[in-house]
């Protein structure tokens, strides 16, 4: 065997094409070497900007040592969460279920010969440190227990499925205040997001915080909202001199990010600004929506196809924050900027400056800190193309059209949506790479921005569009026997289990969102059904199902004789 990652399309599968390991990428042939050779498969899941997947990669991929106990004892399978969604969910799904705790990135997990998982984790040490044991020892370990229990390990495949289905009741309605109002308990009021650390923007929360603010006219929907965003333009999350926000911080006050900038994180606080904006114009909010829409205009165009790539990474010339970060020597003599930033000698990360605003800066000083960063070497760029992705920030632009109507944002929208039906939507639809593969999260998100463009632009061509592709949806995912869309194509599933997920995580969960659609497009029967089993799901696993109460809402005030779109409902 071989390392074969230089045939993949993935950066982040290229980045590990030299290792001495000998990765596969997840296959039937990859599978079927396991099964022929007897062997457990050591699963790698990570993505192009992930700080600790650099870690682990250069401490024990690049190792011969490490990786020659990795060719020995394992068929060893790299994904890119990425280019495969529903791996990193069901295989997420087993690491919380393993460990009883949430799982990240890298995520290691150990597999049987037939592809089910027996352990796993996270980022694993070269040597033992931070209370966590050697990676190498760890392979040891296991190869050992595989030996040793190979049949019991087999054995457990319908404990760990039964383990790993999701749980319904016969609930077909349930109020959402109460669901609600914990949110509303669990958020800081000091800070904004949710309490504690590390601080992750949930955007879906918020958004549906201004769903019921939007209906009620309550305060304490909108407060929250407004709060996060004042933190999220003005503290360390956000780059102040390029525009975007990072994924999250590491301390409660937003100021410590890890650097890394998804897409999915980037159109999503356009979104969320732009809605806010619609409620109550903020001048400079409106500042914080435009810059931020003008780097990705910019900064996260793939060349090739015109499209929007999928992240920048945290670190740049092997130090992590190093293009977003500045000296205060290097700062000091331009005027005024203490004014502006919180700049001190000491500095407020390990000896340097995150900016961390005041008050908000003028162009001079953004200008002169440009320059500075003009110098470095920028981030790696991850310019892989993601249908769903794209989709969102078709909506995105929509939305910022209808606050700032004479900025061509239709436009640009519309442009975009051809440049995403000339790559994904010529022949099948398709997720990123492989013509082959797609996701419901791919056609939910299509569907949705067809209909923004059809209730934006009065064009019929999009909602005949909308219809089409949402009849496809059906044939495709929609789980006759549990009501419900698995997240991979039925026909297609090359996973130990069916892929459900109402849960939302990066995105709002694409059941909630094809709800939504099934609402917009007036396919009634069809929304009664799927919203019968949300209810069901929404009863057992509610702290994770927050864009399902906006999605249920929306069903409910339709079938009262309500008019509603993905914001809000009439008001009789």
């Amino acid at each position: 065997m071989k390392n074969v990652l230089s045939k993949d399309p993935s950066p982040y599968l290229q980045q590990h094409k030299n290792n001495p390991v000998h990765w596969q990428t997840w296959s039937k042939d990859s599978l079927n070497q396991a099964k022929t050779q007897k062997k457990p498969i050591l699963l790698s899941v990570g993505y192009s900007s992930c700080h600790w997947c650099h870690v682990m990669a250069h401490e024990s991929f690049e190792d011969k040592k490490t990786a020659d106990l990795m060719n020995e004892f394992f068929i060893n399978i790299k994904v890119d969460r990425e280019e495969r969604p529903d791996l990193d969910f069901v295989f997420q799904s087993s690491f919380q279920l393993f460990n009883q705790s949430g799982g990240g990135w890298p995520l290691t997990m150990f597999l049987d010969e037939n592809g089910v998982p027996f352990m796993g984790g996270t980022y694993f040490p070269k040597d033992e440190k931070h209370g966590l044991p050697a990676f190498k020892t760890i392979l040891q370990k296991v190869h050992e227990a595989y030996v040793d229990q190979r049949t019991k390990i087999i054995e457990q495949k319908n404990l760990i499925k039964k383990s790993l289905e999701l749980k319904k009741t016969n609930v077909i309605g349930q109020e959402p205040e109460p669901i609600l109002q914990n949110i509303l308990n669990n958020l800081d009021e000091k800070n904004g997001g949710f309490k504690g650390a590390p601080k992750f923007p949930t955007f879906y929360v918020f958004d549906t915080l201004m769903y019921f603010y939007n209906k009620n006219k309550n305060p304490k929907y909108l407060k929250p909202v407004e709060l996060i965003l004042k933190k999220l333009c003005s503290k360390g999350i956000y780059d102040h001199v390029e525009g975007g926000i990072s994924r999250y911080t590491v301390d409660e006050n937003w100021l410590i990010p890890h650097f890394e900038k998804m897409l999915y994180d980037n159109v999503q606080f356009i979104l969320l600004l732009t809605k806010f904006l619609k409620i109550k114009p903020n001048k400079y909010f409106l500042k914080k929506v435009k810059q931020t829409t003008n780097f990705l205009l910019k900064d996260f165009i793939s060349k090739d196809t015109n499209l929007l790539g999928s992240a920048f990474d945290a670190d740049s010339e092997g130090v992590e924050g190093k293009y977003y970060v500045y000296f205060y020597e290097e700062i000091k003599d331009i005027k005024d900027i203490d004014k502006f930033f919180n700049v001190k000698p000491e500095g407020n990360w390990e000896g340097k400056i995150i900016l961390d605003e005041l008050n908000e800066p003028n162009e001079e000083i953004i200008s002169k800190l440009l320059e500075l960063r003009a110098k470095r070497k920028k981030p790696f760029f991850d310019n892989k193309n993601q249908l769903d992705l794209n989709c969102i920030w078709v909506s995105a632009l929509i939305s910022l059209n209808s606050i700032i109507p004479d900025g061509d944002y239709l436009k640009i929208a519309e442009n975009f949506y051809e440049r995403i039906e000339k790559k994904f939507c010529s022949n099948n639809i398709y997720h990123s790479y492989s013509e082959d593969i797609s996701f419901i999260e791919d056609y939910s998100y299509l569907i949705q921005c067809l209909l923004d463009l059809s209730e934006a632009t009065m064009n019929p061509k999009y909602r005949l569009l909308a219809k089409k592709y949402c009849d496809e949806a059906i044939k495709k995912f929609y789980d006759n026997n549990n009501k419900i869309f698995q997240k991979n194509e039925k026909s297609k599933n090359d996973i130990f289990i069916n892929p459900i997920d109402i849960s939302d995580n990066t995105l709002p969960n694409a059941n909630s969102v094809m709800l939504m659609n099934f609402c917009r497009l007036g396919y009634i029967d069809q929304a009664e059904e799927l919203s019968n089993s949300l209810n069901g799901y929404l009863n057992i696993y509610k702290n994770f199902m927050t864009s399902s109460l906006k999605a249920l809402d929306i069903f409910k005030e339709i079938k009262s004789g309500k008019k509603c779109g993905p914001d809000g409902c009439e008001i009789n």
